[in-house]
């Protein structure tokens, strides 16, 4: 099961004047959606809401939502932060089962720049995609995706079926779509992005 267990209450008030009274008692107010229920007007005791986020396990992630004895699998999609102070003032839940099968996006990282020639000779890595979104199970969710810049040279395009992606995971969409490539000029990074969003209609 999840490393996380959110303790919430229910809130009886909804809307912003609900989540108001909710910060001012020192909660984080949210919402539960997803499954064949209606949404849920959720808090969270601030404190304790700030240490699951701050552990980074807590976005895109399976997290137990605990209410009194009851406990649901939940994946928290969105965190709203204060524009100021980036203290979280909401945020959303979506209802899941943990084995079931859901759609995420997930960070992209690459490694061993160094060890590019392309990026040795001058060449700039273009990232069309900081992230991408996969299907996976809800309790397989990866961290991050991470490529290999190994040997790349200028030119060269790095697309979604280059990644070795887990076990039971798939891209979202259908389609060897392009992360990034290594460019040779402005004028190169250009033309990958121009490629890329030809590829999206």
């Amino acid at each position: 099961m999840a490393d996380i267990i959110l303790n919430v209450e229910v809130r009886e008030r909804i809307g912003t004047g609900g989540a108001r009274a909710a910060r001012r008692e020192g909660l984080v107010p949210g919402v539960l959606y997803g499954g064949d229920k209606d949404p849920v007007a959720i808090a969270v005791k601030s404190n304790e809401f700030r240490k699951a986020l701050y552990t980074g396990k807590l976005l895109g992630h399976l997290v137990t939502l605990q209410h009194g004895k009851e406990t649901q699998p939940v994946i928290a999609k969105a965190v709203d932060l204060h524009p100021v102070t980036d203290e979280p003032i909401h945020f959303d839940l979506y209802r899941v089962d943990a084995h079931q099968t859901i759609k995420i996006s997930v960070p992209v990282h690459f490694k061993n720049h160094d060890a590019s020639p392309g990026l040795k000779k001058g060449g700039t890595l273009n990232v069309v995609r900081h992230e991408v979104e996969l299907a996976c199970p809800a309790d397989a969710i990866p961290e991050e995706l991470v490529f290999d810049l190994t040997g790349l040279e200028i030119g060269d395009t790095i697309r979604i079926g280059a990644f070795d992606l887990p076990k039971g995971v798939t891209p979202s969409v259908d389609r060897d779509f392009v992360v990034a490539t290594v460019a040779g000029s402005a004028a190169g990074a250009s033309e990958a992005a121009e490629e890329a969003a030809e590829g999206e209609a």
